[in-house]
C-alpha cells in the first residue's frame, strides 16, 4: 500500500514538474519580444535560481553518505552539470529564437528514444522489434509535425529544429546517467549540486564570450527572467528528480508524455501560436510513439 501511495505521488508531482518547465518554452519566447539575446535571457535565468541552489547545497552538504565515492561521484556531478542543464539548456534557448514554443517540445520530447540509442550504441543493448518500430514513428512524426513550416516560418526553422534536437540529445544523457547517482547523493542535494555547476558554466560562458550590459535590459525582460528561473527551473528541478526517485526514469518518460500537450496549450494562450491539423497528427504519432518505447521498458 505504501508502495503504492509512493508511485502516485511519484506521478503527480512528475506531471506538475513537467507541465512547470513546459511553460519554460512559451516564457522564454514572450521574453524575446524585447530584444533580448539567448546568452542574456539564460544568464538571467541561473543568475535569478543561483540563491536558492547555494542555500540548499549548504544546508545539504553536511549530509554525507558513505556510497559516494568522492574521486568519481563528483566528477559525474559536474559531468552531468555541464551536460544537462548547461548545454541543453543554451541549445534550447538557441532554438527557440527560430521555431516555435510547441515545436520545440516535440522535438524534445524524442530524448526517451536517443536513450535507446545510446544504451545500443555504448553498453551494447540490443533495440527490440516494438523499440524500433517506436523510434521509427516518433522521427515520422516529427516530418510530419514539419512538413510545410518552412514555408511558414521560413528556413530557419532547420537551424531551430537542429539546436533543439542538440538540446534533446544533451538532456537524454542527463536522464539515463541520473538514475544512478540520485540514491547517491539524495534528490534535493543532486539536483541543487548538478545546478550549481550549470550556473557556474552560464556566467563562464556570459563573461567570455558576451559583450552585452546585463543591466541595460527592460523590466519586462528581468521579470520573465525571475519567473523562469522560480517557476520553470527550481521548482520543477526538484520536482523532477524527485519523481524520478520514486518511480524511475522509464516510468517517468512515460508521463513526459503531458510536456508537448502542456506547450502546444499554453503556447495557444500566451502567443497564439497555431499548429496546422497535420502538425497535431505528428505530435500525436511522436507521443504515441514515445509511449510505446516507455511502456516497453516496464
Amino acid at each position: 500500500m505504501q508502495a503504492k501511495k509512493k508511485f502516485i505521488s511519484g506521478i503527480l508531482i512528475g506531471i506538475l514538474g513537467i507541465v512547470l518547465f513546459s511553460s519554460k518554452a512559451v516564457m522564454v519566447k514572450l521574453a524575446y519580444q524585447y530584444q533580448v539575446d539567448a546568452l542574456s535571457l539564460l544568464l538571467l535565468r541561473m543568475l535569478f535560481s543561483f540563491p536558492f541552489y547555494l542555500v540548499v547545497a549548504i544546508i545539504y552538504s553536511k549530509k554525507e553518505n558513505p556510497a559516494i565515492n568522492i574521486k568519481s561521484d563528483y566528477y559525474w556531478i559536474v559531468f552531468f552539470g555541464l551536460v544537462g542543464y548547461y548545454l541543453s539548456s543554451y541549445f534550447d534557448f538557441v532554438g527557440l529564437h527560430y521555431i516555435k514554443a510547441s515545436l520545440e517540445r516535440i522535438i524534445l520530447f524524442l530524448y526517451p528514444t536517443i536513450i535507446i540509442i545510446f544504451n545500443k550504441f555504448f553498453f551494447r543493448k540490443p533495440i527490440n522489434s516494438t523499440q524500433a518500430w517506436a523510434i521509427f514513428l516518433t522521427y515520422i512524426g516529427i516530418i510530419i509535425t514539419f512538413w510545410g513550416e518552412v514555408a511558414i516560418s521560413g528556413n530557419d526553422t532547420y537551424l531551430g529544429g537542429f539546436f533543439i534536437l542538440l538540446c534533446a540529445i544533451t538532456y537524454a544523457a542527463y536522464v539515463s546517467g541520473s538514475g544512478w547517482l540520485i540514491p547517491k547523493f539524495g534528490v534535493v542535494k543532486f539536483t541543487a549540486y548538478v545546478m550549481l555547476v550549470s550556473c557556474f558554466c552560464v556566467f563562464i560562458h556570459f563573461g567570455l564570450f558576451s559583450k552585452i550590459d546585463i543591466f541595460s535590459l527592460s523590466w519586462e525582460v528581468y521579470l520573465l527572467g525571475f519567473l523562469i528561473a522560480i517557476f520553470a527551473t527550481v521548482i520543477p528541478s526538484f520536482l523532477v528528480s524527485e519523481s524520478i526517485n520514486r518511480i524511475n526514469s522509464s516510468n517517468f518518460a512515460v508521463i513526459a508524455g503531458f510536456g508537448p500537450i502542456s506547450t502546444i496549450i499554453l503556447a495557444g494562450i500566451f502567443l497564439n501560436e497555431m499548429l496546422t491539423l497535420l502538425q497535431l497528427f505528428g505530435a500525436l504519432v511522436v507521443i504515441f510513439g514515445i509511449l510505446l518505447v516507455s511502456l516497453k521498458k516496464q
